[in-house]
C-alpha cells in the first residue's frame, strides 16, 4: 500500500526517532489506523509497544515541553497532549475476562495478542513506525478488505467478543451509523443472543454510545439496529415503548417509533446540535402513554402527549446519566413547545398566541422551528407543502410581532419586588396574581409592554383584591 501522506508528518518522525532510539517495537493502532484509510480526520494517536510503553511516552513528552503529560500506572497506559494530538501510549498486553465483569484481568502480551483484543477487525490494523518498517501494516484479521466492502466484524469468535466486553454491541452499532457500514450476519446474530449481558454496562457508557449514534450522518441506522438486536428494550425502553401500530373500527395510527427516527434524521440534515437532536428523539416520547380511541374525534388521539413527554424528560435523563442541567431544560422545552406552531396555524394565528410563543421559547425559538420543519414525514407532497406554508406563515407572524413588541427573553415591566415595595406587602400569594395579571393583560394585548401602563394596570388589579396604596 502507497505510503498516506499523513504518516510523513513530524510527529510520526519524531515517534519514530524516539522509539528507535530506545530499541522499541511499537506501532500505530486502532481507531486512527482506520479513519487513515478511510480518510477520516483524526487527531486521536493509539500507539502500541511491544514491551512497556512509558518510556516512549517519556521521551515524546520531552520533546513537546508544553505538552499535557499524564500516567495511568493502574492500566500501564500514558497520554500525551500536545497542541494538535492526543497520543495515547499503552504496552501490548492480552486479556481475560470474568462472566460478572467488563474489566479483563491484563497480562504482558505479543502485538497480535493485542491485535487479538480489539473489538472488530477494521480496528485491529496496526502501522508500524520503526524505521525499518515504517508504514507497513500489519492486518491479521483482513481488516484492509472489510474497510473495502464496508462490513463489521470481530476478530474472534463473536460470542466471545460480546460476552467478555458488552460494551462492544454497541459500539458495533455506532460504528455502523458513523461510517454506514453494514454488520455482518453472524455478528449480528451474537449481539442479538447476547443483548442481556449489555446489564452489566454503565449507563454513563451507554449514554456515550447513545450520543454519539445520535451525532452520526444518518441516526436511524444505528437506532433500528438498537431496536432489531433487542438492546433497545433493554437500554432505553420508552423509545422501545413507541413501535408498533394498534388498529381498531378500521382505523390505525402511525408508528411513532419509526416516525421518531425519521424525524431524527429529518434535524440532522439541518443541526449537528446534539441537545437539539434529542429533542428530536423525544418529541413524541409520551405518545404511548397518552393513546387514546376517540370515534367522536376520528380514531386516534394523543392529546397532551407534549406536555406528558416534556415531563418525562427528566426522568428518561437521569435513568440515563445525562446531564440534570440547562441541556435538560432546553429539551424539556422543546419537547413541551413542538405542537404549538401547528396548533397556532390550524386554529388561526392571534398576537396574543404568538406573544405567549415568543416569550415561552426564548432564544430558543429558531431551534423550535427546525424541530418542527423536522416533524413533516407524511409521504404525501400536497400535506408537506400544506404544512411548510402554514410554518411559515406562522414564522412571518413571530416575526412581525417580536420587530413590533421587542419580546425575545421578555419579562414583565413590573416586579414582584416593585409590587411589594408598592404596597407595603410581604411576601404572599397576592403579588403572584397581580404580576400573572399583568403578565396575561400584555400578552393579550390589554396593555402596552410599557412599565407606566403596567404600573397603572397594576394598581387596578390591586383594588380588585381589596389592596390599597
Amino acid at each position: 500500500m502507497q505510503m498516506n501522506p499523513t504518516l510523513q508528518l513530524p510527529i510520526f518522525t519524531e515517534l519514530q526517532q524516539c522509539a528507535d532510539k530506545l530499541g522499541l517495537e511499537a506501532y500505530v493502532i486502532g481507531g486512527f489506523v482506520r479513519d487513515l484509510v478511510l480518510k477520516r480526520e483524526s487527531k486521536d494517536i493509539d500507539i502500541v509497544v511491544v514491551g512497556d510503553a512509558l518510556p516512549l511516552a517519556k521521551a515524546f513528552a520531552l520533546l513537546h515541553k508544553q505538552s499535557d503529560f499524564a500516567v495511568f500506572k493502574n492500566f500501564g497506559t500514558a497520554m500525551v497532549k500536545t497542541a494538535d494530538w492526543e497520543v495515547e501510549f499503552v504496552s501490548s498486553r492480552k486479556e481475560s475476562y470474568q462472566s460478572n465483569s467488563r474489566k479483563p484481568m491484563v497480562s504482558q502480551g505479543t502485538l497480535i495478542d493485542d491485535q487479538n483484543r480489539r473489538d472488530f477487525t477494521i480496528n485491529a490494523l496496526a502501522i508500524s513506525i520503526n524505521k525499518n518498517t515504517f508504514g507497513q501494516f500489519i492486518d491479521p484479521f483482513g481488516g484492509l478488505i472489510d474497510i473495502e466492502n464496508k462490513i463489521i466484524k470481530t476478530p474472534l469468535a463473536p460470542d466471545i467478543t460480546f460476552s467478555d466486553d458488552p460494551l462492544r454491541m454497541l459500539r458495533a452499532i455506532r460504528f455502523a451509523s458513523q461510517l454506514g457500514f453494514t454488520i455482518l450476519p453472524e455478528t449480528f446474530e451474537a449481539i442479538q443472543q447476547n443483548a442481556e449481558r449489555i446489564n452489566i454496562i454503565s449507563y454513563e457508557r451507554i449514554s456515550e454510545e447513545l450520543n454519539k449514534i445520535l451525532l452520526s450522518p444518518k441516526p436511524s441506522v444505528g437506532l433500528k439496529l438498537l431496536f432489531d438486536s433487542g438492546l433497545l428494550k433493554l437500554v432505553f425502553k420508552e423509545l422501545y415503548n413507541m413501535h408498533g401500530v394498534e388498529v381498531k373500527n378500521g382505523k390505525a395510527h402511525k408508528d411513532n417509533f419509526h416516525h421518531t427516527i425519521h424525524v431524527v434524521d429529518n434535524i440532522c440534515e439541518e443541526t449537528n446540535n446534539l441537545w437539539l437532536r434529542w429533542a428530536a428523539l423525544l418529541h413524541d416520547i409520551g405518545k404511548p402513554s397518552t393513546k387514546r380511541f376517540i370515534e367522536a374525534e376520528g380514531g386516534w388521539k394523543f392529546h397532551g402527549h407534549e406536555d406528558k413527554g416534556s415531563r418525562m424528560v427528566s426522568t428518561i435523563f437521569n435513568n440515563l446519566k445525562l446531564p440534570q442541567n440547562e441541556k435538560m431544560r432546553y429539551v424539556q422545552k422543546l419537547v413541551a413547545l413542538h405542537h404549538r406552531p401547528k396548533a397556532l396555524a390550524e386554529d388561526g394565528v392571534t398576537d396574543s398566541a404568538i406573544r405567549r410563543l415568543i416569550v415561552d421559547t426564548g432564544d430558543d425559538l429558531e431551534d423550535l422551528f427546525t424541530l418542527c420543519r423536522a416533524d413533516m414525514t407524511t409521504r404525501f407532497a400536497e400535506k408537506i407543502a400544506l404544512y411548510k406554508g402554514n410554518l411559515n406563515k406562522v414564522q412571518q407572524f413571530v416575526k412581525e410581532v417580536e420587530e413590533r413588541d421587542e419580546l425575545r427573553n421578555w419579562q414583565p415591566p413590573i416586579t414582584g419586588e416593585m409590587i411589594m415595595e408598592t404596597f407595603k406587602l410581604q411576601p404572599c400569594k397576592e403579588v403572584g396574581i397581580i404580576k400573572n395579571h399583568i403578565r396575561e393583560a400584555i400578552l393579550d394585548g390589554k396593555i402596552k409592554n410599557d412599565f407606566n401602563e403596567a404600573f397603572e394596570y397594576m394598581k387596578t388589579i390591586a383594588a380588585e383584591l381589596g389592596i390599597r396604596l
